[in-house]
């Protein structure tokens, strides 16, 4: 299934309320890579942006009075996402927005299924700060040009974020792996093999080691817990 990161800025924090969306963007990710198919939009909200709400992404009702109105963009977002899974960070806030917007719009809500990233951080990371700058630091990811909160900008790193924490899953998914030692993972159903190379302890080797744990019990006064598991106590 084609995976997708979507995120939306706002006039305020509750579409009850009237706000409305005023920026949506969205990233297609291939495989385990960003692609370079993305979604992009500013909106005309065609009502006034909450002062907190400006402070967190900087948009202005004056900046965005000749941007289309979502319903004028609608069709051409649903066109991107159409199948795909949406991958968001806190998905309720995003998806009630959206629903609303295409509910004014006269058109079917979504039905697309959603990994909400900020629930899966919550069960990785129980007990600490989840949000994206946060998870940027986390997982190492150059966040340093997130001066304000911004769609688009937010996609792209949230993207980062998501293959990070879900680096490790391949061959959970099927995906073929292998490693410099030799030891390869098949597909998922399929039988494991493995070809792992043994390498035995020399005399002298052995001699050695010996020794220590003979030093190790007199300085233990007959304590040493490795000649009782080799069985030579």
């Amino acid at each position: 299934m084609r995976q997708i990161v979507l995120d939306t800025e706002t006039t305020g924090l509750d579409p009850r309320q009237g706000h409305r969306i005023i920026e949506v963007a969205a990233i297609e990710l291939n495989g385990r890579k960003v692609s370079d198919r993305t979604f992009h939009r500013y909106i005309n909200p065609e009502r006034e942006i909450d002062e907190g709400a400006a402070a967190v992404h900087g948009l202005t009702l004056d900046r965005l009075q000749n941007e289309p109105k979502f319903a004028e963009i609608a069709a051409a977002l649903l066109e991107f996402i159409a199948g795909a899974e949406l991958i968001i960070h806190n998905a309720p806030f995003d998806i009630g927005f959206l629903n609303a917007e295409l509910s004014l719009a006269g058109l079917p809500t979504l039905n697309n299924p959603v990994i909400d990233t900020l629930k899966v951080a919550k069960e990785l990371h129980p007990g600490k700060k989840n949000n994206l700058n946060a998870l940027c630091d986390r997982y190492q990811i150059d966040n340093s040009h997130r001066t304000l909160h911004g769609a688009l900008l937010d996609t792209e790193l949230l993207a980062e974020v998501y293959l990070g924490m879900t680096r490790g899953q391949e061959s959970l998914l099927g995906e073929e792996s292998s490693d410099a030692d030799g030891v390869q993972f098949t597909a998922a159903g399929e039988a494991i093999c493995l070809s792992v190379r043994v390498l035995s302890a020399s005399e002298d080797e052995l001699s050695l080691h010996n020794a220590q744990l003979e030093d190790i019990e007199k300085a233990s006064k007959g304590a040493c817990v490795w000649k009782r598991l080799e069985g030579r106590a």
